[in-house]
């Protein structure tokens, strides 16, 4: 007679077996291990990692810096000035029945950063249309720490989303969010894929784990089963895999991490992107090997909600074949 597994005691040895069950108990083991890791060296105040998130004194030295050249309250306010911004990617081999095809890009929201923002993004996308909406990470306003207030953010934003929205992870995002977020009816794509039908013909989406901290991203894992030759976008977080993404053959990449800098100098040059990655993949639509890629400096903001010659955005990209 063999012995029936333990049922899980608590919360937290709740929480770890459904991770194990859904991510697979080495990827759950890592990434609650890294987590747990980085969580000590930000409470223990370690000085040996530098994380602008991290500092405590951050805001409140960029607030100073901005009051002190009378830019404080325009940069709060361009918060909650959000811009629908169109993209188009041309791709001759799409399948037909994917013409026209509208993907609604939400990244960086940060929900429980400042409830005024969510409720701007709530109004911002309420009138679109679209036929999928996916969202690239940070959804909480720390690195660490607890996940309620975001969550609660993150539940008032799916009902207004329509549809099944798709996600990824990102380096704000604890993976012990998981869980509640697929309970609310986002279908995170931890190196997975999903085929998406229209009309018998297919597209596949996959998704990484976040590649910029927790360096957890398996592209091979999330693209092994994309049938060759078949029509491909990745959702990743950051840009920083664009090199390793173009080379396994992905069509479309849709990320954001970056913020495009949120604090810009005229022209939007950004101070800092907080990615390794050229600067031209800071921001916008761009190229590389054959790869179309989107940047979106996304729609909330970190550290201190204020945002200089960088706007706040939501995307709709939309799927074409190009001229007729």
């Amino acid at each position: 007679m063999t012995a029936r597994a333990r049922a899980p005691e608590n919360q937290n040895e709740l929480l770890e077996y459904r991770l194990s069950l859904r991510l697979g108990p080495v990827h759950a083991r890592q990434r609650l291990g890294i987590e747990e890791e980085s969580e000590a060296l930000v409470f223990g105040k370690d000085h040996h990692s530098f994380h602008l998130e991290n500092l405590t004194n951050a805001p409140g030295l960029i607030r100073f810096c901005l009051k002190c050249v009378g830019l404080f309250r325009r940069a709060q306010a361009n918060t909650l000035k959000l811009a629908t911004v169109h993209n188009q990617f041309v791709i001759p081999d799409l399948p037909e029945a994917f013409e026209g095809y509208r993907i609604l890009h939400l990244t960086d929201l940060h929900v429980d950063m400042d409830e005024a923002n969510l409720q701007a993004v709530i109004r911002q996308i309420e009138p679109l249309e679209y036929d999928l909406c996916v969202l690239t990470g940070d959804y909480r306003r720390l690195t660490w720490g607890p996940v309620d207030e975001a969550l609660a953010g993150m539940g008032r934003l799916r009902a207004a989303i329509r549809g099944k929205p798709y996600a990824v992870l990102g380096n704000h995002d604890s993976i012990r969010m998981v869980p509640a977020l697929e309970d609310m009816g986002y279908q995170l794509l931890l190196n997975e894929m999903v085929p998406l039908e229209r009309n018998g013909q297919k597209l596949y989406l996959a998704g990484v784990d976040d590649a910029h901290f927790y360096k957890v991203h398996n592209l091979h894992r999330a693209g092994d089963n994309i049938p060759v030759g078949a029509i491909s976008i990745l959702l990743s977080h950051t840009p920083e895999i664009w090199r390793e993404a173009a080379h396994a053959g992905y069509d479309v990449f849709l990320c954001g991490h970056t913020h495009g800098g949120q604090i810009c100098l005229p022209g939007g040059i950004p101070v800092t992107l907080d990615s390794d990655c050229p600067r031209h993949l800071g921001r916008g639509y761009w190229q590389v090997n054959g790869m179309q890629g989107y940047t979106s400096p996304g729609a909330g903001t970190s550290v201190l909600n204020v945002r200089l010659n960088c706007p706040p955005e939501v995307t709709l990209h939309t799927l074409t074949r190009g001229p007729q």
